[in-house]
This record gives structure tokens, C-alpha cells and sequence, in this order.
């Protein structure tokens, strides 16, 4: 999973009924929509409210991503070319004008090479579908709003790794809607080529987050890290360079794809690792009742005490259980001057990403929206989506 800097754009969201809102710290009144409670068909009135997270792990021994792309750029994978259906090359923004295709089967747009963890979430999600790999989160989120994908399946948060911050970003940047999330178990492998043995390794090679939800065992084995933008396009490199001295940690339907030896399983430090993804469509679901939903939104707050707090407390007076809150720096409006002119100082200005176990044809929700935008300066809904009880 790969990042990149990006400026998220500030534009007015028109909203259902009248009025807008911004980032501006003023904006007009604005209604939420009304939805029809204990109803099978609902419309999906609650979308007017819209419009690779790289970490290093702290250890010196991870080094700067070594540059993968370029060495396939004139090559073939075992005599396989490079833009074959068997290994397809990752779509980028620049590729989509011939990207269309005339099949009927769903297209969902993952991040990464086949056998990249993203690829068997999307068909965790979508079964049967066909899975488009793209180099970039961002590709991703264009091949949908231009109509080259069905869908997207990203990861937004790992239960080691926490928060994909890029993918947070990106779905304020862009206007799609989260219309489901799908939760997969992530099993990592110590892979090589044939006839490598563990202890002819000296280096491994993986995504930052990989590596470090494998530390520990990295550690031990004396192996160093070198950080690439994808498990499974570590794997890639590892085959196609056949390195006798490299490894590569990634998923074992990688080594079946690349034809690795799998030297050990389940690598990761702790059992449960699980990585959250979202699914994401140009329109919204229509929410109901009939099973557990979520709600996903993002709002921001005149600076003050206890305005948070106040924020938050619209949920809790309504029995509504929050299952994750996420704050991210405004881009367009980083700092702000204290209201205190003797001292002069600055703080940050955040959004807010909220989860919440309610659906949006629930009137206790549409009543803490109400509540809540009485006082945010931004309110959008992400989506509201049944809630994935399902593990792998």
C-alpha cells in the first residue's frame, strides 16, 4: 500500500433542501433529510449531506522502498507478459480511457498486485467479481467516479497497525459512498524461492505495516527490512529477480501465484490481525433495519471547551454506540490564531471520523445529526451499511 501527498480540496457540498456547508467557519442553515422509519425501501436521501497509510515502525532497519516498478517496465514473469490476465499490470489515473471492459461480471478496484491481501478481500466481498488491481489508492477512488469500476474495496484500519490515514483522506477528497465494510483475517508467510533455505536469508521484503506486525520474528532470524509498496509486489520482485539471499513477506495465495516456497506460516507477531476494509460505490445503498447497520461520517467543530465533548455526548444521550472516532488535520485550514489575543498561539483544526452502530432509517439517528449539526461547521455522511459479522 503506497502513499502520496494530495491537498484535499475545500469546495461548498450542496446539501438536500436548502443551504450549505463548507469549510468556512459560516454556512447557512441546512436540513437533514427525513427518513421513513420501520420501511424495507427508504431513499437514500442521507447522501445530500456529502457533496497506504506508510508507516515505519520506529526500527532503523527498515530502508527506503526499493524501486520495483522499473524492473518490470521491459520484462515478463516466466515468459507470462506483463499485461497479461494472468498478471496484469496495476491500472493507474493515466490508463483509464482503455481500461472499459464489455463483460457483465462486477469490476471491484483494489490497491496492489494479484495476491495482495486487498485482491481476496475484494472477493470476500464481492464473489465471482473481477478484481482490478490499481497502483494507487487514489486510482482506485478515480476508476469508480469514472465509471471503469463497479466498486472499491480499500482497507481503512488494522487491529496492529491502526488507521490507514491516506484512505480517510481520500474519502472526503472524492464523492463516493461507503456502501458495506468486509473484515479479513490477515495470515502472514515467510516466502522465497525454491531451495532457499531461512538461514540463507539476509534480507526481507514487505509493505511497512507488514514488517512490523512481523517484528519480533524478523528480529529474530537477524533479517533486515527493506519496505516496498505492497506485499504481494514484494513477493513479484522476490520471483522475478530469483534472489537467493531475499525473501518476502506476503500472503500464501501470493506464493502460489509467483511460485514461492512457503519457508514458514503465520509470521505475524499476534493472532489477531485483522484488517478492516471498506467497499465503495458512485451511489449510496439505501439503509434499512432489518440487520445490524453503521454509519460512517465526518464533521468538524468550532475549537472551545468541551465541544467534543458536546459532539460526542448527541450519540450517548441517544443510546447510540460509537465504534470508532478518528480525528484528521483540516488541509485547507491547518492552524488557527487563539481567540486569546495576549498569547498569540495556534492550534490545529481537526475533522472528525465517526462510526456508529445505527442506521440512517433510525430515528434516534437522524435525530443526533440534527443535534450534532447545530453546532458542527462541516457534517457529511460517509455511508450507512450493514455491519460485516464474518471473519476469514
Amino acid at each position: 500500500m503506497a502513499t502520496a501527498t494530495s491537498n484535499i480540496r475545500s469546495p461548498s457540498i450542496t446539501l438536500f433542501g436548502k443551504g450549505t456547508v463548507s469549510y468556512q467557519r459560516t454556512a447557512a442553515p441546512f436540513q437533514i433529510p427525513q427518513f421513513p422509519l420501520n420501511r424495507p425501501r427508504l431513499t437514500a436521501l442521507f447522501a445530500s449531506l456529502h457533496d497506504g497509510n506508510n508507516k515505519d515502525d520506529g526500527s532503523n532497519k527498515i530502508t527506503k522502498s526499493v524501486g520495483l516498478e522499473e524492473l518490470f517496465e521491459d520484462s515478463s514473469y516466466d515468459g507470462v507478459s506483463k499485461d497479461s490476465p494472468f498478471h496484469p499490470r496495476p491500472l493507474s489515473s493515466t490508463q483509464f480511457s482503455n481500461s472499459v471492459s464489455a463483460g457483465s461480471r462486477l469490476r471491484v478496484a483494489y490497491q496492489g498486485v494479484r495476491g495482495a491481501y486487498s485482491e481476496a478481500a475484494a472477493e470476500k466481498a464481492y464473489p465471482n467479481c473481477e478484481a482490478v488491481p490499481c497502483d494507487q489508492f487514489d486510482a482506485a477512488f478515480e476508476a469508480v467516479e469514472k465509471w471503469i469500476v463497479n466498486r472499491a474495496v480499500l482497507p481503512i484500519e488494522n487491529s496492529l497497525g491502526g488507521s490507514i490515514h491516506r484512505n480517510y483522506d481520500l474519502l472526503l477528497r472524492h464523492s463516493l459512498h461507503i456502501v458495506g465494510e468486509v473484515k479479513l483475517a490477515v495470515r502472514h508467510c515467510l516466502l522465497a524461492n525454491h531451495g532457499v533455505r531461512v538461514e540463507d536469508l539476509q534480507r526481507v521484503l514487505s509493505h511497512p505495516q507488514a514488517l512490523a506486525q512481523c517484528e519480533n520474528t524478523l528480529t529474530k532470524l537477524g533479517l533486515s527490512r527493506e519496505a516496498t509498496d505492497d506485499t504481494a509486489l514484494a513477493a513479484k520482485y522476490v520471483a522475478f529477480n530469483k534472489l537467493k539471499d531475499t525473501g518476502a513477506v506476503a500472503s500464501s495465495s501470493a506464493a502460489k501465484i509467483y511460485g514461492l516456497n512457503i519457508l514458514a506460516e503465520d509470521v505475524q507477531d499476534y493472532c489477531d490481525n485483522v484488517t478492516r476494509f471498506l467497499m465503495l460505490a458512485r451511489e449510496p445503498i439505501i439503509p434499512g433495519v432489518e440487520k445490524p447497520f453503521k454509519t460512517s461520517i465526518v464533521f468538524s467543530l468550532e475549537e472551545g471547551p468541551g465541544v467534543l465533548f458536546k459532539g460526542l455526548a448527541v450519540f450517548a444521550l441517544r443510546q447510540i454506540n460509537l465504534t470508532k472516532i478518528e480525528s484528521r488535520p483540516l488541509r485547507n485550514q491547518p492552524l488557527r490564531a487563539s481567540d486569546d489575543s495576549n498569547n498569540g498561539s495556534k492550534y490545529f483544526d481537526y475533522l472528525f471520523y465517526v462510526d456508529f452502530e445505527a442506521s440512517m432509517a433510525e430515528e434516534r439517528a437522524q435525530n443526533a445529526l440534527r443535534h450534532l449539526k447545530e453546532f458542527a461547521t462541516f457534517l457529511r455522511v460517509l455511508g450507512s451499511y450493514p455491519v460485516d459479522t464474518t471473519m476469514l
